[in-house]
């Protein structure tokens, strides 16, 4: 192979990577990725014509979520997937605010593509997901609510959270990985970007013995 195709072969490839990384931070299927890697730069105007610009509701729980005017106390958004850092992140919420909380909202965000599979199978599992932590939270004495939302996380969340009104938003942190660095860290881009207080709370192996979570908080519009 001449050194000519190599460098050809690599560009080919890192425009098809840079590119998928960009559509799967916008909300999209990890899939595409590796779509991406073999069209490289045919690839580019497709993501920009399949990119989507917004987050939108992909599925509603059985209630709708409450107004400010038809709540009292504060309005708590739980970013929820199914993992163990989302399970502590409900436990903070039904530890801090109780029967006290106004309102207690579950969201957990899926990617644009799940809303156009046939089977519905991602959004299905999410809403059953929510269902049984929503569960959880009435069994605590917390009024709660939850949705299924389609789009990037962070931007998602943050958008929905200034939409409903909420009051604070909690999020559990995932560690280092691989995937944190390439594709970014959604507690991280809500501290940073969000209009309301965020509570991230903190993974066990990083957690201090004395302390459940670490609060960041940015009250100004980012």
């Amino acid at each position: 192979m001449s050194l000519t195709l190599a460098l050809f072969l690599i560009a080919w490839a890192f425009i098809g990577v840079v590119t998928g990384l960009w559509m799967i931070r916008r909300g999209h299927d990890p899939m595409w990725l590796v779509i991406a890697v073999a069209l490289g730069p045919l690839f580019v105007p497709i993501a920009w014509e399949r990119v989507e610009r917004r987050p939108r509701l992909a599925a509603s729980g059985p209630e709708g979520i409450l107004g400010r005017a038809e709540t009292r106390g504060p309005r708590v958004l739980v970013a929820m997937d199914g993992s163990p850092e989302s399970d502590r992140a409900l436990d903070t919420a039904l530890t801090l605010f109780g029967s006290g909380c106004g309102m207690l909202v579950l969201a957990e965000v899926v990617c644009y593509d799940a809303t156009d599979d046939a089977t519905h199978a991602a959004i299905d599992a999410a809403d059953a997901r929510l269902a049984a932590a929503a569960e959880r939270a009435r069994a605590a004495g917390m009024p709660v609510r939850f949705e299924v939302l389609a789009g990037p996380p962070g931007e998602t969340l943050r958008r929905f959270a200034t939409d409903q009104d909420m009051d604070v938003l909690i999020v559990g942190r995932r560690g280092r990985g691989l995937s944190t660095r390439l594709l970014g860290s959604v507690s991280t881009e809500l501290v940073h970007h969000a209009a309301l207080p965020v509570l991230v709370v903190e993974p066990t192996r990083l957690r201090a013995p004395e302390s459940n979570a670490t609060v960041s908080a940015r009250s100004g519009r980012g």
